[in-house]
């Protein structure tokens, strides 16, 4: 199932979408909190905007360092562990809105990374248990603003600033990944500013992988159904200016596009 949150003009709403891409099922509730209940009212998808998928997160959390040639690119040192930071709810947005450059950086860059939308509450998690704590997978793009990562050290405005946290277009279900014949430990992730691929790189070079980095932050935190774990980013991150469009596209899962506006650095 692909499922989208979505507004028509009222009430933000999920719903799944359908297999031509063309329409949108609407859903009774919130799939991830009463199951996936189905109208049979269907709506053009040109007739609704997509919201970021996921309504009310506890928490967004981030992985840094996650693929050894994007660590090499940024002369940083492969960490032991993996390293975690948070993201506020309050950067999120969804497909198709506007990624707003702050004024007090001169270099953002994007990341585009694969997402995990935790389906249950859970605390240490076993890495072979992993998979039944999982809702399903969208695309996420890790927006930081360089200079201030740099100067502030910890990573929290740099990370953290308002739409600073693209995700969508919709979440991917386990089950559409596998009949699909396609493996969460083996996707490919592209990210591209205005056409051009800057990042494209495999899942299966993650330094640590997906089901071992969702155990290991639930060791750190109790995971809440909603919550998001991106799970870090591939090397060609670039630097992004006023007027670009950026992508990020994940194997099975769909293409998140934004616009950028804000100062031209």
């Amino acid at each position: 199932m692909r499922i989208a949150h979505f507004s028509n003009g009222g009430a933000a709403r999920f719903g799944l979408v359908t297999d031509d891409f063309l329409g949108i099922e609407v859903l009774a509730g919130d799939p991830l909190h009463h199951g996936v209940e189905r109208t049979g009212e269907v709506l053009a998808r040109e007739s609704v905007r997509l919201l970021p998928p996921v309504a009310s997160p506890s928490k967004i959390i981030g992985i840094g360092r996650n693929y050894v040639a994007h660590v090499e690119e940024l002369g940083n040192q492969v960490p032991v562990e993996p390293m975690i930071f948070l993201k506020p709810t309050t950067s999120l947005i969804g497909h198709g809105e506007s990624i707003v450059l702050p004024p007090w950086s001169e270099h953002v860059d994007h990341e585009a990374e694969l997402a995990v939308v935790v389906g249950k509450r859970a605390k240490d998690v076993p890495v072979e248990a992993v998979d039944s704590v999982i809702f399903g997978y969208t695309a996420a793009n890790d927006v930081s603003a360089r200079d201030i990562q740099k100067r502030d050290v910890q990573w929290a405005r740099a990370k953290g600033f308002d739409t600073a946290c693209p995700l969508g277009p919709w979440i991917v279900t386990p089950g559409e990944l596998a009949e699909a014949g396609l493996d969460i430990e083996d996707l490919r992730v592209r990210g591209g500013v205005n056409g051009v691929t800057k990042q494209n790189e495999s899942t299966a070079l993650m330094i640590n992988s997906v089901r071992e980095l969702i155990s290991f932050v639930s060791s750190a935190f109790t995971l809440l159904p909603g919550d998001v774990i991106l799970t870090g980013t591939p090397a060609g991150v670039s630097q992004l200016s006023d007027g670009d469009v950026v992508d990020v596209e994940i194997e099975g899962i769909g293409k998140l596009s934004n616009p950028v506006v804000g100062p031209v650095f």
